[in-house]
């Protein structure tokens, strides 16, 4: 593991006092929410629209298991009603100290500021028996990479809008009228979404990272392998191997990869398939073009069928 600097150090810890020293502003209105992921801080705008001033600490096209903690982090947090997180491990590597050091009382996990998104989402790859790092960095509680499922966004935005309304009752009504709202329009976008990939149920595929099963499972699409030989691994060249017979017996020819993982290797097993490397969006803001959870599927799902209508 690469430590951080001892400027970092300094920097941490200058924030911090200013955190400290600085009082919270009296005169704020709005419930100031921080999320680590900017899915999450999408789906609290959708149900907290101009009641809540939200922001998230990672950016969308960074791999969340690996941010830097940057000291800035600590101001945002010191600050923050309330903090919503992935949980199932996903942050474990930054969030935690982030926390601690915050100062923020109310936002340290099981209290009344911070929500663990989870609780409300379908979780699956849940093992069964003990995880030993032999595995690599698989999640003892499940997988987290849950929010790629618009069933688990509406789970998640009902869960945030409650939130809200028990740390903001007077607007109750409004978060209430706005979580209807986002999940009648979700409904309908799914339904789009279900026929753009209609074609293509049952298809196998190949993804760098296990971070497509529930996205997977709602279009019903089939994950055969993964470049990965283990989560958190790097690809070997006999895994690598292998993965490519196993491509062609199966006569798999998508392989999906997130933007912030080396493209050589899935490059060099579609040259061997004949298949096709798709670079998916894990995250709202993958590109300045994904603004919001609609854009991040109708983005993904475009370039996906796409991709498989070039592999017939």
């Amino acid at each position: 593991m690469i430590l951080p600097s001892k400027p970092f150090f300094f920097a941490l810890a200058t924030c911090l006092c200013v955190a400290l020293v600085t009082p919270p502003r009296a005169t704020a209105k709005n419930l100031r929410v921080i999320t680590t992921l900017t899915d999450l801080a999408a789906l609290t705008h959708e149900v907290g629209g101009d009641k809540v001033d939200v922001e998230a600490l990672a950016k969308g096209y960074q791999d969340p298991h690996f941010v830097d903690p940057k000291p800035s982090f600590l101001l945002k947090l010191r600050h923050a009603d309330l903090l919503i997180s992935v949980g199932l491990e996903l942050e474990i590597g930054w969030l935690p100290p982030l926390i601690t050091q915050s100062g923020n009382g109310n936002i340290q996990p099981a209290s009344p500021g911070f929500l663990d998104a989870s609780q409300f989402a379908e979780i699956l790859e849940i093992p069964q028996g003990a995880v030993t790092r032999a595995e690599g960095d698989v999640h003892p509680l499940g997988n987290p990479h849950y929010w790629l499922d618009p069933d688990n966004a509406r789970r998640i935005a009902k869960g945030i809008a409650t939130k809200l309304a028990d740390m903001d009752p007077a607007d109750r009504a409004y978060f209430q009228q706005r979580e209807a709202d986002f999940e009648k329009r979700l409904a309908e976008a799914d339904k789009k979404w279900q026929a753009q990939m209609a074609p293509y149920r049952g298809r196998k595929i190949v993804t760098y990272h296990r971070s497509w099963p529930n996205f997977a499972k709602h279009f019903g699409l089939d994950v055969i392998g993964y470049i990965e030989p283990r989560p958190g691994i790097p690809p070997t060249p006999s895994h690598t191997i292998e993965l490519v017979n196993l491509m062609k017996r199966e006569n798999t020819k998508i392989e999906l990869i997130e933007p912030y993982f080396d493209v050589k290797t899935p490059e060099s097993i579609a040259s061997m398939t004949g298949g096709k490397v798709v670079v998916m969006m894990p995250s709202v803001g993958g590109k300045p073009e994904i603004t919001d959870y609609f854009k991040l599927f109708d983005y993904d799902i475009g370039i996906l069928t796409q991709a498989f209508q070039q592999t017939q």
